[in-house]
């Protein structure tokens, strides 16, 4: 067991970290992360606590943190707190470091084409899973835990707007029969960016109506396209209302799919008949089936 009263020199603390002493001089000098025990005569040393502040942003670094954000994570009062630091994952991809990296630093134009390379590789619904969705989660539980990174969010969530939108789109002369939409008042309308992104690749147009989807004009937009099928997505519990559901059924040329998508559904209270996907490839299948 440590000794919180012990105290190290440079080489010590070098040498249990793994690195090179002039990292620790380095740390140091531009990150303030250096040792706070002096005693007069003596060079300063470190202690445990000072080693516990250097371990987290090492580990930081490691998965992919800005050494200058790592170190200023790494200061707070309470480094031995449960953290909340971004993507503080054991099975990080390359792929997902390198997005964290650019989305750190505020690099739109790297973290556009961080997002675009992982779309072009991996498809849209697998670099949603796989890259985009876990970055998110990360920022957003940094977010909950200390109300830092909203701009980093922001920045993100356009930067991948933009991509999906940027997917080419099918030719004109292909009916549109699929209609997308955000539950009334839920924000959140990356994911039925990603399933019209994931249908223009495959040939089949979309219409979204975006966020914010008061029930009403739902309905309004069934009844004038004629969509033969609907999703429509609910992120958190309380935009997940099942009166708007049954009021797309209760149309007298309601879609062939009606499918709710998202976390934010009751499944028990989501009336007979609505398709509840469990993921946006099962949404796209969904979706594609009511073609056929």
């Amino acid at each position: 067991m440590s000794n919180p009263a012990a105290a190290y020199s440079a080489g010590a603390v070098a040498r249990r970290l793994g690195v090179a002493v002039t990292t620790l001089r380095t740390w140091h000098q531009r990150y303030g992360m250096g040792p706070s025990l002096h005693e007069p005569g003596h060079h300063r040393r470190y202690t445990e606590q000072d080693i516990k502040r250097l371990e987290l942003m090492q580990r930081l670094i490691f998965e992919g943190v800005a050494p200058a954000e790592a170190a200023r994570w790494a200061r707070r009062p309470t480094p031995d707190a449960p953290v909340a630091a971004p993507l503080a994952a054991p099975d990080l991809t390359p792929a997902i470091r390198g997005l964290n990296r650019a989305a750190m630093r505020l690099d739109a134009p790297a973290v556009r084409q961080r997002i675009a390379e992982a779309v072009r590789e991996l498809g849209v619904i697998a670099a949603w899973d796989g890259v985009l969705r876990p970055v998110l989660a990360a920022i957003g539980e940094r977010y909950a835990a200390t109300g830092e990174l909203i701009e980093v969010e922001h920045l993100v969530t356009g930067c991948i707007s933009a991509v999906f939108g940027a997917v080419p789109q099918p030719a004109g002369e292909v009916p549109t029969r699929i209609l997308l939409a955000c539950a009334d008042d839920e924000q959140h309308s990356l994911p039925i960016e990603a399933v019209a992104a994931a249908l223009a690749a495959d040939g089949v147009p979309t219409r979204s109506l975006g966020a914010r989807v008061p029930p009403e004009a739902l309905t309004a937009a069934v009844r004038r396209t004629g969509p033969a099928a609907v999703l429509i997505w609910s992120q958190i519990r309380s935009t997940g209302g099942p009166a708007q559901l049954a009021a797309i059924l209760a149309e007298r040329s309601r879609p062939l799919v009606v499918a709710a998508g998202g976390p934010g559904w009751h499944r028990p209270s989501v009336p007979a008949g609505v398709v509840l996907p469990d993921s946006l490839t099962e949404a796209v299948v969904a979706l594609s089936s009511a073609l056929t």
